[in-house]
């Protein structure tokens, strides 16, 4: 049996009819189009799935999509305003911080919920904060360097 829920993502709310036990990952992805979430482990273990709940970052793939019942979901794609995107965004693609692209989404919402958290982190909190996104093609390094430097712009 399905459940009527109501959800604002990236700012437009929706209204689903959606089964009990689909996670939010899968209905970001299937049911509203946005395919910037990736689905990686399904376990909550390499951070793919990241979304901000209520401006928090969560694995999408750990929460049901009934419990996302009235909350506000920004994904990958709801950080661009007017064509221009995030500084993150930029930052990551200028820095090199992107090969294979599959942990990116996740990454970028990630450090979004620390820089709007904390404008001024040092290198040990940016690697902190995303030590839940697993990378298997940068060695991080760069990504750190991205974030760092998004940090200085976003002030």
């Amino acid at each position: 049996m399905r459940k009527r829920i109501e959800l604002k993502v990236n700012g437009e709310a929706y209204e689903l009819e959606v089964e009990p036990r689909a996670t939010l990952v899968k209905v970001i992805r299937e049911e509203l189009g946005l395919t910037g979430t990736k689905s990686g482990c399904e376990r909550g273990e390499c951070g793919s799935c990241t979304v901000l709940m209520d401006g928090m970052p969560v694995n999408s793939c750990l929460v049901l999509a009934v419990e996302a019942e009235g909350s506000e979901i920004c994904t990958i794609e709801g950080l661009a305003r007017d064509g221009e995107l995030d500084v993150l965004q930029r930052n990551f693609i200028e820095r090199g911080a992107i090969q294979c692209g599959f942990c990116t989404p996740g990454m970028i919402m990630t450090a979004k919920a620390l820089l709007d958290r904390n404008r001024r982190p040092s290198e040990e909190e940016v690697r902190r904060a995303i030590a839940g996104n697993f990378c298997r093609c940068t060695g991080y390094d760069k990504i750190v360097e991205s974030i760092l430097a998004s940090a200085v712009e976003y002030e």
